[in-house]
């Protein structure tokens, strides 16, 4: 959400596509109606992307479009694990012919499976969130072999573009300061490593259903950070 904000608040055209069946984003931006509502969504686009239109299904939020996520899209998991490996190239053939945007940022399920697959076959340049624990360290490595096999299997070449540690607290405590070491000795020589620290005034914004770029939100020091991110992904 902050990052589609910072890139809106650049003055480009933005498309958010909404990918995880919990329907966070959606939910936060206010579209509880669209997450529930009945065909056609982007369940059914996924499903079957030639016959659908994007256009048909964005809704518009005050600082940048919508693709939102669908209730139904907790079938599509399963469904996309007995069609095979095709299937991973569905949400790359539905937005393809997408026209009218400057970016189009994908949020992808916070698991691995065919979904998130789809996410980055569609996308191939990722910003992968991740927060200063032990737990997200193993979630990147799993990640990371992931795309190695999507890489062999798919014949093409995925890049990160970037790390995001969010929800860090300072003074930080042991784990914290390793994980950001490793992240940093990981990844720093290669792509930028964002350091997003807790603040009241992001958890504010969210909560008011927009980004800290907002007319609405309250200023933080974040802003600036989340910036670097546009910056880099508008580059």
């Amino acid at each position: 959400m902050n990052v589609a904000g910072a890139l809106a608040d650049r003055d480009l055209d933005v498309l958010a596509v909404d990918m995880d069946p919990q329907g966070y984003l959606t939910h936060r931006l206010g579209f509880e109606d669209a997450y529930a509502a009945d065909s056609p969504s982007l369940f059914d686009a996924i499903d079957s992307p030639t016959d659908h239109s994007v256009d048909d299904l964005v809704v518009a939020h005050e600082e940048f479009d919508l693709l939102p996520a669908n209730i139904d899209m907790f079938r599509l998991e399963q469904d996309l694990i007995a069609s095979g490996m095709r299937p991973r190239l569905r949400l790359k053939a539905l937005l393809e012919n997408v026209d009218g945007y400057d970016v189009i940022l994908v949020d992808s399920p916070p698991s691995l499976g065919p979904l998130n697959d789809n996410v980055v076959l569609a996308t191939e340049h990722l910003l992968v969130p991740v927060e200063a624990d032990d737990s997200s360290k193993l979630a990147l490595n799993h990640l990371l072999r992931q795309l190695d096999t999507l890489e062999e299997n798919y014949d093409t070449k995925i890049e990160i573009e970037g790390v995001l540690v969010s929800n860090v607290e300072y003074p930080l405590d042991n784990e914290q300061k390793q994980a950001i070491e490793w992240f940093e000795g990981r990844f720093e020589d290669y792509v930028p490593v964002w350091i997003i620290r807790n603040r009241a005034a992001i958890k504010r914004a969210v909560k008011g259903g927009g980004s800290v770029f907002a007319d609405s939100a309250e200023s933080t020091d974040m802003g600036d950070v989340y910036m670097q991110v546009a910056e880099e992904v508008a580059e």
